[in-house]
């Protein structure tokens, strides 16, 4: 199989119309518990100021929620499980991959280890893969990519492929979505092997589809 960029399949999946209407949702999002914040004292306390995180996770999955639903973004999402009984995540789903969602205050390494992220995070082997190589790679299952936001006032989000041998590195990471519209490097076309990557992609897509008929 041969080797398929990793920027080459993020901007597949998510082009960059696509990737312009992550910071409006973010945006939005943080407004919303900056709002709530101010109109409920309860908020102000230091307890409930240290724990915003999960208030902005809330927000932000919401928006996502609403901005798949009113087809600003063309994707599934679904709801999966922890891998203990502790709630639920929201999985963006584009056509051949998944999108996770993490808060972080540290862009330039991936979050810290969970097993949903764990396991998902071993299928980008699909994108590590050597250029040339001639072995056959089994799929068993989707690529993931991370969806990497700060907290209000940080004004940064990434998309994000975490590479599946380590716990810090990506394949490939965006610049910042928030300076999308005058980061012109980002939104030229995608660099081309010998032969192109398209055929590469069309190819992985195809194998994907595949494996999803037999489970």
């Amino acid at each position: 199989m041969r080797y398929v960029h990793p920027r080459n399949f993020l901007f597949d999946q998510v082009p960059v119309s696509l990737q312009q209407v992550v910071p409006t949702v973010l945006s939005t999002a943080y407004k919303a518990v900056r709002r709530i914040v101010s109109d409920e004292p309860i908020f102000q306390t230091t307890s409930a100021r240290q724990n915003l995180g999960r208030m902005m996770s809330w927000s932000v999955d919401r928006g996502f929620e609403q901005a798949i639903e009113n087809g600003a973004l063309p994707f599934d999402y679904s709801w999966e499980d922890f891998d203990r009984p502790t709630g639920k995540f929201l999985a963006i789903r584009p056509s051949h991959s998944v999108v996770t969602i993490s808060l972080t205050s540290t862009p330039t390494k991936q979050p810290r280890t969970v097993v949903f992220r764990e396991q998902a995070k071993r299928l980008n082997c699909q994108l590590d893969w050597v250029d040339m190589q001639d072995e056959d790679h089994e799929i068993t299952g989707l690529p993931h990519i991370l969806l990497l936001h700060g907290y209000w006032n940080d004004g940064f989000a990434h998309l994000a492929i975490p590479r599946a041998d380590c716990n810090y590195d990506f394949s490939y990471r965006t610049e910042n979505l928030f300076n999308l519209p005058h980061a012109s490097s980002e939104a030229g076309p995608p660099p081309e092997g010998p032969d192109g990557d398209f055929d590469a992609i069309e190819l992985l897509k195809e194998d994907i589809d595949r494996w999803r008929k037999d489970q």
